[in-house]
């Protein structure tokens, strides 16, 4: 009988510190105990270990086995630790070499019959083991998510006696399949409808051609039937793909959130509804997971209906808006998740949905119009940098035949513009102050007529600073230098929405 150790991680947010199996097995009454701060499921392991190493052939000692977790400090849930646990007893009882456990780092969920289960949150463990330079042997299930990865060192296994006789030398696991060029060529294409199905709302277009180049938030609002969801749904398609970096990132976060992988170089697009709560737009829960905004991580957000959220709701959205992150702290842990996202939102103008309409009458009194607009805080409205109002076009059916500007010419707009901030080293709606003043100062005539406009509505320093950044952005997508007047006049034509800028 001895000490036998095997390699493993938890996972805590994007992190995933190692754990050491310390399994001994000494003489005794047979019994099997785990400590180190382990929650049910881990203590459940028992059972499901014991029963997986009979059915595979193998022997359960006879004695006293004792299992540890270390660090004991660290919090362990889950069923990942099945397979290290059943290593290392099989390595404490001789019946594998434990000087072949060194070098790996092994997860999964044991079923009675040793078949091994795929388990959450997989990718950030095995992407953090690949980086301290250890192979992983993980269950054949998790080979999609696996090969988003791109990388060796990553063997697939069925069943725990598939690992022992890998560990002896008697066989070898496979790799998962790697993403090659064809296969992300196939993924990113022809998933979002076309520009060219919007009937007019030339403002609209235009606005969100902007919001596309310098990734600027923005905010529609328009009666039912304008097309608001039909312009948000398709500003992901104007989006570049995500790089190889951004789309493993993005993967981590819904593997995390435990949802299904989002196809490879995909850019995230998520529309919760308004009965969302905060902790379901930002994560939480009583063990930190991501939310809604994290999961639209390098992608887009649309929130519908905006005023119908809760205030709490949209209250959470302000610090991730500004630092592009969000830290989830509960009483045993503190975790940060990344949150880049793009804000859309959509939003009538009033409670009956047509102020303003020349189609219908609008049956809302002003206070509860007032009341209405005033669901949406300024801090919040500072945060967003074009808001636009969408009116009711005269209904043409021979209109209606031609199609519109395409997505593939709006997206050939962009480029420039894309182009030159990439120099700068981030899109213009990510710019500092330092940078903003260095890169998105205006001539005399467009510092002149921001200054007046500035005092005329109140506008805060903040919602400048974000005019002047649109501003930047439409000075790119001309190909100019300078930021003018006129551009500086277009900044500000998405300022004035529901009534407040």
């Amino acid at each position: 009988m001895q000490l036998a150790t095997v390699s493993t991680r938890i996972h805590t947010g994007l992190d995933a510190p190692p754990v050491r199996v310390e399994v001994h097995v000494s003489a005794g009454l047979p019994s099997l105990s785990i400590s180190g701060l382990v929650e049910a499921a881990v203590k459940e392991s028992r059972d499901r270990v014991c029963a997986a190493i009979r059915n595979s052939g193998l022997q359960v000692p006879d004695g006293r086995i004792i299992v540890s977790l270390a660090p004991a400090d660290l919090p362990k849930s889950g069923s990942r630790f099945d397979l290290p646990i059943a290593l290392g007893i099989l390595a404490a009882s001789g019946q594998i070499p434990t000087d072949k456990l060194a070098g790996y780092e092994f997860f999964g969920e044991l079923g009675l019959s040793g078949a091994l289960q795929s388990v959450p949150a997989l990718l950030a463990s095995a992407m953090h083991a690949l980086r301290g330079s250890c192979c992983v042997v993980v269950p054949a299930k998790s080979a999609a998510e696996m090969s988003l990865l791109n990388k060796g060192g990553v063997f697939l296994a069925d069943n725990l006696l598939d690992v022992v006789q890998f560990l002896h030398g008697a066989i070898e696991l496979p790799c998962p399949p790697s993403i090659g060029p064809a296969a992300v060529d196939a993924t990113v294409a022809h998933y979002y409808d076309d520009f060219a199905d919007v009937a007019g709302q030339q403002h609209a277009r235009r606005a969100m051609l902007i919001a596309a180049a310098g990734g600027h938030n923005i905010l529609l609002s328009g009666s039912p039937g304008t097309g608001k969801s039909m312009l948000a749904r398709r500003l992901p398609a104007l989006l570049p793909s995500l790089d190889d970096a951004e789309a493993l990132e993005s993967a981590m976060l819904y593997s995390l959130a435990g949802q299904a992988l989002p196809d490879w170089r995909r850019v995230p697009f998520r529309a919760p509804h308004h009965t969302a709560s905060n902790v379901a737009l930002v994560g939480g829960t009583a063990k930190p997971a991501p939310g809604e905004i994290s999961l639209a991580h390098h992608g887009v957000l649309f929130l519908d209906e905006l005023p119908e959220y809760s205030r709490a709701a949209l209250e959470a959205l302000r610090q991730p808006l500004e630092t592009c992150c969000i830290t989830i702290a509960r009483a045993g842990q503190s975790c940060e998740f990344p949150a880049r996202f793009q804000l859309v939102a959509a939003m009538n103008p009033c409670p009956c949905g047509y102020a303003g309409d020349p189609g219908h009458n609008c049956h809302c009194s002003p206070d509860a119009v007032r009341r209405y607009q005033g669901r949406i805080s300024g801090p919040l409205l500072d945060r967003i940098d074009l808001m636009v109002a969408l009116t009711r076009s005269p209904l043409i059916f021979a209109e209606r035949q031609e199609r519109g500007e395409t997505t593939a010419s709006m997206r050939a707009a962009i480029a420039p513009a894309r182009s030159a901030q990439s120099k700068r080293g981030c899109l213009n709606a990510r710019l500092g102050a330092e940078a903003t003043r260095e890169y998105c100062w205006p001539d005399s005539e467009g510092k002149r007529l921001l200054e007046k406009a500035s005092n005329c509505y109140g506008l805060s320093l903040r919602a400048s600073d974000r005019i002047l950044r649109v501003a930047r952005t439409i000075t790119d997508i001309n190909g100019a230098e300078t930021i003018n007047a006129p551009a500086i006049a277009e900044a500000l034509s998405f300022r004035t929405v529901i009534g407040r800028t």
